[in-house]
């Protein structure tokens, strides 16, 4: 087999595994996005109380409204639920005029499993999370 030929060869692998992994990042977001919404009624239906959600500065330098109301997902609330069921990072680089004017941060789209990739103990499924804050919601 000729270089040229090989080359091209792994080039169309690469190309097809990459493919394959899009598909699959999506058909998670797109789970994930599905669980959100659902926990959002459910939360609405119990009348679980959203608060403002708040974006923290980098290495906790100070937060900045956003004019969002949702719930923390995380405990260290780096990341929310707004009640329109969009997940956000709340984390970002925080100057004075954000701290006096806020942020509004873009909605991104959501893991299954927080954390994921991250320490030992830092990661948890999407649905355990939401479980945590509204025990049985999947049945309300």
């Amino acid at each position: 087999m000729r270089d040229d030929e090989w080359s091209r060869q792994r080039a169309e692998a690469v190309r097809v595994q990459g493919e394959r992994l899009a598909a699959r990042q999506d058909a998670e977001h797109t789970r994930a996005e599905a669980m959100l919404r659902d926990f959002v009624a459910a939360a609405d239906a119990a009348g679980l109380a959203a608060e403002d959600l708040v974006v923290q500065g980098y290495g906790g330098r100070g937060t900045a409204r956003t004019g969002l109301k949702g719930w923390y997902l995380r405990v260290d609330r780096t990341a929310g639920v707004s009640t329109d069921g969009d997940f956000y990072v709340l984390t970002a680089p925080i100057g004075l005029l954000d701290r006096v004017r806020g942020i509004r941060p873009e909605a991104r789209r959501p893991p299954l499993t927080l954390g994921a990739g991250g320490k030992d103990g830092e990661s948890m499924p999407l649905a355990d999370v939401l479980n945590r804050l509204l025990p049985g919601w999947r049945g309300h």
